[in-house]
């Protein structure tokens, strides 16, 4: 690895020194730091030394030579290679002002990145993230361009927002009904247009899912372990190896004791945390299962309404509702309601939440932030539309609505404040997944797009399915998607890096 460094020097002296102009002239300009807020690095605060004052070796190059030849090399590499090399070499992971100035480089010079606080912004792990979407993914998007076109008769938002009013208000009454299925021809089967490119990194496979109605929720479990979890209108959850053969291994179909189908309504939501899987239904019920038993029961929890969110954080389970509740439960206690809370005046559509905090969205078009520590609501934010997909990471939040916009918001100091919204989607976001360097959103305009969390967000690929996307599930390198489907049988799209 030293050896490439030493090359990657012979390479980058021709345009060190005009790169070295170009940093000091943004670094002192009036706009630069102002859309930044850079951070003196350690070097920008003292006369910059040279490592060694002795020979030629690279070391012996002034610091900010070598700062700036370590810009060119992966952030994977100068985090976890460069330490191993020198102590020395180890300080360039430390600097935050070079780590500010490569985000910078990856969304763009008009692009405001972070969107949210910059306090405590985990500036390395965002780079990281970064350079990996943009390998994983850029090689897509010309292809993804040629056919947005070709992908074609999009529902209208009208149409699509009347068919979720018509779930929702159903939803009270969908516990014991019957799910009625037509099957219609196998050669009917949904199929994403995809890029057909064999240089690509990601590897596209269809799980067949086993379902013979609409997925309406995807969970990735375990991580390297790579199973996930499909909840249906069929009734049922199914659980997915998808490190078996070329489409992966359907494992089963959850059911509990003395019953056929996972429940006896539409699987709405699913959660995890660590063994514990929890799906919720129309039935008005949460199903507790034991990943590590092989997904057998483990408990059931009785609800007043049809659940249509869930959050898990170790052994408490959050549930949404449509009587406008979000209601917490402890699945180790015998009685496991703790508290049921009213934060809103309509259903509550999604959420989100760690040990501290809990984020919920609601159709009467409000945003509800509440601190678990101190047990109160602590504000709410009042949109123009409704939120269905929540997804925050520190302290910045991104969510999808009913418009097919995507929101940012920012939690500081105990407070949520809206910060912008963009133009994402033609129709119902359904699904959002945030992380430091990365934004996924999916719709029921049938689209599947990864972007750069920026703002505005850096769009690098667009994909189109043949059918609306209820949501989308992230976990790297893994992307899952559940969709609608008027065909059959029901399948779902899985994108995952090759040879994990």
């Amino acid at each position: 690895m030293l050896a490439s460094f030493y090359a990657l020097v012979i390479q980058s002296m021709s345009r060190t020194s005009v790169a070295l102009e170009d940093e000091e002239k943004l670094v002192h300009s009036d706009v630069y730091p102002h859309r930044l807020n850079l951070e003196p690095s350690i070097s920008a605060m003292e006369t910059s030394p040279s490592p060694s004052s002795n020979g030629t070796t690279l070391l012996s190059l002034p610091w900010e030579i070598v700062t700036q030849i370590a810009s060119h090399l992966p952030a994977q590499c100068v985090i976890n290679v460069l330490p191993q090399v020198c102590q020395t070499l180890g300080k360039l992971g430390e600097d935050r002002l070079a780590w500010q100035l490569r985000a910078q480089k990856l969304s763009g010079p008009a692009a405001s990145f972070p969107v949210g606080p910059k306090e405590d912004f985990d500036w390395s792990k965002a780079c990281v993230e970064m350079e990996q979407l943009i390998g994983c993914w850029t090689g897509h998007e010309n292809q993804a361009e040629r056919q947005e076109e070709a992908a074609g008769g999009v529902n209208s938002e009208n149409l699509v927002e009347m068919q979720l009013d018509a779930d929702l208000n159903g939803a009270a009454e969908a516990g014991e009904e019957n799910v009625q299925v037509q099957s219609q021809n196998a050669s009917d089967s949904p199929h994403l247009i995809e890029s057909s490119s064999t240089s690509s990194p990601l590897e596209h496979i269809i799980l067949p899912s086993g379902h013979i109605a609409d997925v309406n929720c995807v969970l990735l479990l375990g991580g390297e372990e790579a199973l996930c979890a499909s909840g249906s209108r069929d009734r049922n959850v199914n659980l997915w190896d998808l490190r078996e053969s070329p489409r992966g291994k359907l494992m089963h179909t959850l059911a509990g004791r003395g019953t056929i189908s996972t429940h006896r309504g539409w699987v709405w939501c699913l959660a995890s945390s660590g063994p514990l899987l929890a799906s919720g239904s129309f039935d008005s019920t949460v199903r507790l299962w034991d990943l590590e038993a092989g997904g057998a029961e483990r408990g059931l929890i009785q609800c007043k309404a049809a659940v249509l969110c869930l959050s898990c954080e170790r052994d408490m389970v959050l549930a949404g509702s449509h009587d406008q509740k979000l209601s917490i439960f402890d699945t180790r206690a015998a009685d496991p309601l703790v508290k049921s809370l009213r934060l809103h005046g309509d259903a509550v559509l999604c959420l989100a939440s760690d040990d501290q905090y809990i984020l919920s969205g609601s159709k009467d078009q409000t945003v509800a932030l509440f601190d678990r520590r101190a047990g109160k609501l602590l504000q709410k934010v009042q949109l123009r539309s409704y939120l269905l997909s929540l997804s925050y990471s520190g302290r910045e939040v991104w969510a999808g609505d009913n418009r097919g916009l995507v929101h940012t918001l920012s939690m500081h100091n105990s407070s949520l404040t809206h910060i912008s919204q963009f133009n994402v989607h033609r129709s119902l976001v359904t699904g959002v997944h945030y992380s430091p360097g990365a934004l996924y959103t999916c719709s029921s305009d049938r689209t599947i797009k990864v972007h750069l969390p920026c703002a505005p967000p850096k769009t690098l690929c667009t994909l189109h399915h043949q059918a609306g996307v209820n949501g989308t599930r992230v976990e790297i390198p893994i992307l899952i998607i559940d969709s609608d489907s008027y065909r059959f049988p029901i399948s779902i799209p899985v994108w995952l890096k090759k040879n994990i």
